[in-house]
C-alpha cells in the first residue's frame, strides 16, 4: 500500500472518530463501541493497536481526551475536536469534511 493512500486512509479514519464522538451522548464513548462502529458503519477495519495509536495522536493534538482504566479506554471529544469534526477548524493529519456529508 502506498504511503499516500495510507495517509489518506489514516486522515479519514481520524475524522470519522471525531464525527462519531460528536454524535454521542456527552461526546464520550468507549474503545469497544468506537471500534465496532468504525468497522460496521464505516468499513475502517483496524487493530486495537492502530486505534489506540490514532487516539493517542488525536489526544496529542488536543482533539480528544482519553482515560485508560483497566477495562478499556474512554474517549471524550474536546471543543477543538468538535470544531475539526464540523469543518470549522483544520488540523494537518485529519481529513477535512466534505460539504453535505454528515
Amino acid at each position: 500500500m502506498s504511503t499516500d493512500f495510507q495517509d489518506f486512509e489514516t486522515e479519514g479514519r481520524r475524522l470519522v472518530i471525531l464525527r462519531i464522538l460528536s454524535r454521542r451522548n456527552q461526546y464520550t464513548t468507549n474503545e469497544y463501541s468506537l471500534h465496532d462502529e468504525l468497522k460496521g458503519a464505516y468499513a475502517h477495519i483496524v487493530s486495537r493497536d492502530r486505534l489506540h495509536g490514532d487516539l493517542a495522536w488525536l489526544e496529542e493534538q488536543q482533539l480528544v481526551i482519553t482515560q485508560q482504566p483497566r477495562a478499556g479506554w474512554i474517549i471524550t471529544l474536546t471543543a477543538r475536536g468538535s470544531d475539526v469534526a464540523e469543518g470549522l477548524a483544520q488540523v494537518p493529519g485529519v481529513a477535512k469534511p466534505r460539504p453535505g456529508i454528515s
